[in-house]
């Protein structure tokens, strides 16, 4: 039977979510696809820029929790899951040339390259599914939008030539909810963990809510505090600071879904 895009949900295989995605046919974000299943952002860059990067990335867990690292040019890697294919198995990719946006492609078969060494970044997606499972609703999955995600004041620890400002993404929520995220989100320190801020925006250098940096915003209401999470878009603004030759990451909320388990990766 085949699978069409008003069959992906949360009950959903990464299987069945990849073919599709590797068909053209869920040029969406994968927010609420595939609950038991680790989704992770991607950062594709030249064998010899990637030695950096790694360290880029070991001394920044929060915002970039490293899950896997893959062979140069290997665009299958078995650590990531079966029958995938890094050139086509993400609903929307963002290419970079000397830390230039160029464009965004819904596959890289064209642009892949022998070198290319691929970081998988694990994602808040993962403990989304915690959240909903403990009743708590989230917002952007609500609306149907991609989560809202924000440049902010707080800077990364350096590495080579990457560094730059911490990209969050914000979920609102009520008292009692917010402080039962940091409890649930405090279990899963591989994919972000728990929030690195609650309440006034300001103070993370975010002027308007209502105007994200990446992603779609959503409402919040005068009784809901903000509540935000080191995001795993934060390497795209180290990349536009160390201006690699090439980078290929996804597209902001268009994450790859990995056959790895989220249940793998809470503690406690």
């Amino acid at each position: 039977m085949q699978t069409t895009p008003a069959a992906l949900d949360a009950t959903s295989t990464a299987a069945q979510c990849r073919r599709l995605i590797r068909s053209g046919g869920w040029p969406a974000p994968t927010a609420g696809l595939a609950s038991r299943y680790v989704q992770v952002n991607l950062v594709m860059l030249p064998a010899a820029e990637a030695d950096d990067f790694l360290r880029f990335a070991q001394r920044n867990p929060k915002p970039c929790p490293v899950l896997a690292v893959s062979e140069p040019g290997d665009f299958a890697p078995t650590s990531m899951g079966s029958d995938l294919d890094l050139r086509h198995d993400v609903p929307r990719y963002r290419v970079f040339e000397h830390g230039q946006f160029k464009a965004e492609a819904e596959n890289i078969a064209s642009l892949w390259r022998d070198d290319l060494v691929t970081f998988a970044i694990g994602c808040s997606f993962t403990f989304e599914h915690s959240l909903l499972d403990n009743g708590i609703a989230i917002r952007h999955i609500d609306q149907g939008r991609n989560v809202p995600m924000y440049r902010t004041s707080l800077q990364t620890l350096p590495a080579g030539k990457f560094g730059g400002d911490m990209v969050v993404s914000m979920r609102p929520f009520k008292a009692a909810d917010a402080i039962r995220a940091v409890q649930i989100t405090s279990r899963f320190p591989g994919v972000h963990g728990a929030p690195v801020h609650i309440g006034d925006p300001a103070l993370i250098g975010i002027d308007d809510l209502a105007r994200p940096d990446f992603g779609d915003a959503v409402t919040v209401a005068d009784d809901e505090l903000p509540v935000f999470w080191a995001c795993g878009v934060t390497p795209q603004v180290a990349l536009l600071q160390a201006r690699p030759t090439l980078c290929i990451t996804h597209a902001p909320g268009h994450m790859l879904i990995t056959d790895l388990k989220n249940n793998d990766y809470a503690v406690l």
